[in-house]
C-alpha cells in the first residue's frame, strides 16, 4: 500500500490514504463517492459518444434544435417533483433510524405521485404555452419541443426516485437508470431511426428521448420495488404533508436556481437569436469539459445523506472536519480532469465534427467556473439539509441574477464565448458565497482536515 501511494501525488496523498485504508464514516463516504463517481464516469463515456454520433447523424443546426428542447425537459423535469427529490434524503433516513416505517411509506407514496403528477400538468400547460403564444419559441423548435414535453411526468418520476436511492445508499439503483439506461435507450432507439430513415431530425430524436425516458422510470420504479419489498415492514402508510411541503419547498427554490443557472446559458442563446448551429457547437464544448463536474456530483450524491445525519446529532465540529474532507476530494480530481480535457479539447470536439472545434476557448472559460464550484465542493448541498436552505437559495438567486445579467449584456457582443463568460463568472460568485458562509456555521477545527482553501 505504501508503494502505491508513492504514485499518489501529494495534494492526494492523505484523502487518498484515508480512502483505500479508513474504517471510519469518512472513509465508507469516500468510498461510496467512488463508486457513484465510477458510475458517472461510464455515464460520462456513453453519453459522450452517443452527443457525438447524435451530431454526426442529425447536424449541427438538427442537433442544436434538439439540444435545446433536452434543456428544457432537464430544467423543467427536475422542478416537477416539488422538493420531494431532495428532501427524500432527510426524511427517509430519519424515518428508517426512528423505525417510523408508517411515515416512511407515507413518504414515498407521496414524492411519486407528486412527481408524476405535477410533471403531467407541466406538460400539457408547457404544450399550450408554446402553442397558443407565437413567438415564445421560433417555429424550428416548436414540434420537438412539443415531442419531447410528452417525458416529463417519467423524468420527474426517475428524479425522486434518484432521490430515493441515495437516501438508502443504493447508489445503482439511484445512479444507473438515469445515467446509463436511458443514454444506451437513447442511443439505441435514435440509431434505429438513422438505420431506416437517415439523417434522423430533432423530432426524431425527441421521440426517441420519450421512449427512453419512460422506460427508465418503469425500469427503476421496479427494481426499487423489489429492494424494498424485504426491508421495510408492510404497514399502513401516514402522512404529514404539511411538514414535508413545508420542508421540499425551499428545496425546490435551491434546485431550480441551480438547474436554471446550470441551463441559462442554452436558453438565452436560443433568446437571443443565435442561430441553432452555434447553439450545437456550445452545447458540444459544454458537455465536453463539464464531464469534471462528475466529481462534484458524486461527492455530493454521498455527501448529502451524512450532512443530514450528523446535523440530526448535533455534531457540528465533525460537520465542518467532513466537509473540508469532502471539499479536496472534490477539487484536486477535479482539476486534474480539466488538465487532461483541455489538453485534448480540440480532438474531442473534433469527434463532434469538423466545425465543433471552433468552441474550443469556450471550454477553457467554463473551466474556470466549474473549477470554483470544485472548490467548494458539497457545501450547498450541506446548507440545504442543515436548516439553512433559505441563505443557500438567496445565494443562488443571486448567482441567477448573475449569470442572466452577463448573459443579456454579453452574448449579443460576444456570442457562445459570452455566454460561458457570464456563466462561469456566475459560479465563481457561487462558489466564493458558499464557502464563507460554511466556514461562518461549520468551521473545521482540526489541521488534519483542514480543506484546500485553508491554511
Amino acid at each position: 500500500m505504501d508503494r502505491l501511494l508513492k504514485f499518489v501525488p501529494p495534494a492526494l496523498r492523505e484523502p487518498a490514504e484515508t480512502l483505500l485504508t479508513g474504517s471510519g464514516e469518512g472513509a465508507r463516504s469516500g468510498r461510496g463517492a467512488l463508486a457513484a463517481f465510477t458510475v458517472r464516469i461510464a455515464s460520462a463515456v456513453l453519453a459522450f459518444l452517443t452527443q457525438i454520433f447524435l451530431a454526426r447523424w442529425m447536424g449541427a443546426f438538427e442537433f442544436g434544435v434538439f439540444s435545446y428542447g433536452w434543456v428544457w425537459i432537464i430544467v423543467l423535469g427536475s422542478l416537477v417533483s416539488a422538493g420531494f427529490a431532495t428532501s427524500v434524503v432527510r426524511f427517509l433516513p430519519e424515518y428508517r433510524e426512528r423505525e417510523n416505517w408508517d411515515l416512511f411509506r407515507g413518504f414515498l407514496r407521496t414524492g411519486r405521485a407528486i412527481a408524476f403528477g405535477v410533471g403531467a400538468v407541466a406538460a400539457i400547460l408547457a404544450a399550450l404555452i408554446v402553442h397558443r403564444w407565437a413567438g415564445i419559441v421560433e417555429p424550428v423548435y416548436l414540434l420537438p419541443l412539443s415531442l419531447a414535453l410528452i417525458s416529463l411526468p417519467a423524468y420527474g418520476l426517475t428524479d425522486f426516485q434518484d432521490g430515493v436511492g441515495r437516501s438508502q445508499g443504493w447508489i445503482d439503483l439511484a445512479l444507473i437508470p438515469p445515467y446509463i439506461l436511458r443514454p444506451i435507450l437513447l442511443f439505441v432507439f435514435i440509431g434505429i431511426a438513422y438505420a431506416l430513415a437517415h439523417p434522423p431530425g430533432a423530432a426524431t430524436a425527441a421521440l426517441a428521448l420519450v421512449i427512453a425516458c419512460w422506460l427508465t422510470a418503469l425500469t427503476q420504479y421496479l427494481a426499487q420495488r423489489l429492494r424494498f419489498g424485504g426491508r421495510v415492514p408492510k404497514v399502513k402508510p401516514a402522512y404529514a404533508v404539511p411538514l414535508w411541503v413545508r420542508t421540499s419547498l425551499p428545496l425546490l427554490m435551491i434546485d431550480g436556481f441551480t438547474l436554471f443557472i446550470l441551463n441559462l446559458d442554452v436558453l438565452l442563446l436560443e433568446f437571443l437569436r443565435i442561430p441553432p448551429d452555434r447553439i450545437g457547437i456550445y452545447f458540444a464544448a459544454l458537455k465536453t469539459i463539464s464531464l469534471i463536474a462528475f466529481v462534484h456530483f458524486s461527492i455530493s450524491a454521498v455527501a448529502m445523506p451524512r450532512f443530514a445525519a450528523l446535523h440530526a446529532r448535533g455534531e457540528t465540529r465533525e460537520i465542518g472536519r467532513f466537509l473540508a474532507r469532502m471539499q479536496k476530494w472534490c477539487f484536486w480530481p477535479s482539476a486534474l480532469g480539466a488538465v487532461v480535457l483541455l489538453a485534448l479539447g480540440k480532438p474531442l470536439l473534433w469527434l463532434f465534427g469538423a466545425e465543433f472545434v471552433a468552441a474550443y476557448p469556450v471550454m477553457f472559460i467554463l473551466a474556470v467556473g466549474l473549477l470554483a464550484r470544485a472548490a467548494a465542493g458539497p457545501a450547498q448541498n450541506l446548507l440545504a439539509v442543515s436548516g439553512h436552505q433559505d441563505k443557500a437559495a438567496m445565494i443562488l438567486f443571486a448567482t441567477l441574477l448573475i449569470n442572466g445579467g452577463l448573459g443579456l449584456a454579453l452574448i449579443p457582443r460576444f456570442g457562445i464565448e459570452g455566454a460561458a463568460t457570464a456563466i462561469a463568472a456566475a459560479f465563481v460568485f457561487e462558489a466564493l458565497a458558499t464557502i464563507l458562509l460554511t466556514r461562518r456555521f461549520f468551521p473545521a477545527t482540526d489541521k488534519g482536515a483542514t480543506s484546500w482553501y485553508r491554511p
